[in-house]
């Protein structure tokens, strides 16, 4: 059984709030030792990009750009679905540290193997 925990994300600079708490939430997990990954989806993968976090922030919640590094500093990884950065142009060389491109064989794999799944909805 793993323990790794993913926390889905799939909002980005449009909704502060909705692409901060995934967030907010893997690095409690990641500072108390858990692997955590946060999973990119949709508008979310541009949060893994060179000035992706720029201006985003959520009154009462930690500034995005902050918690993304701190998340990573604690060991976390962050993963960009590869069916949602392909028609975004988004590519390898755009990436900023913690974060990788995968392919939703990785996330099925994962999951089978007893990764846990946490969404925002």
């Amino acid at each position: 059984m793993s323990d790794k925990l993913i926390f889905n994300c799939t909002h980005g600079k449009e909704d502060p709030e909705r692409a901060t708490l995934p967030f907010v939430a893997a690095n409690i997990a990641a500072a108390a030792g858990q692997e955590a990954i946060v999973l990119c989806t949709i508008e979310a993968v541009w949060l893994g990009t060179e000035s992706g976090t720029d201006g985003i922030a959520q009154p009462g919640l930690p500034v995005l750009g902050d918690l993304y590094r701190e998340f990573i500093d604690n060991g976390g990884n962050v993963w960009l679905c590869g069916a949602c950065t392909k028609p975004r142009g988004i590519t390898e060389e755009q990436l900023v540290k913690g974060s990788t491109i995968v392919g939703a064989a990785k996330v099925v794999e994962e999951v089978i193997s007893g990764a846990k799944t946490v969404a925002f909805a």
